[in-house]
């Protein structure tokens, strides 16, 4: 699978989590539909992961990494 933006890439897991809450398709399609939505979750999760790591530097490099990092702030939540 192509690698799409961010975006791209969460809109059409939105999609896919959408149809597959439906119901209306049959056993092979939706196992096809849930491979790649588990796909796409892989890549925005490595996407954002990525993001993250950049924001550190980027803080770090500001002299603000006393910031708590974002991953630490959901998780508390």
């Amino acid at each position: 699978m192509k690698k799409k933006s961010y975006e791209a890439s969460f809109k059409r897991l939105e999609e896919i989590m959408s149809t597959l809450e439906d119901g209306q398709l049959g056993l092979e399609e939706s196992l096809t539909l849930f491979q790649e939505g588990i796909e796409l979750y892989r890549q925005c999760r490595e996407q954002l992961n990525k993001a993250e790591d950049t924001l550190k530097v980027v803080l770090a490099e500001s002299g603000l990494e006393t910031i708590k990092p974002l991953r630490e702030e959901l998780e508390e939540s």
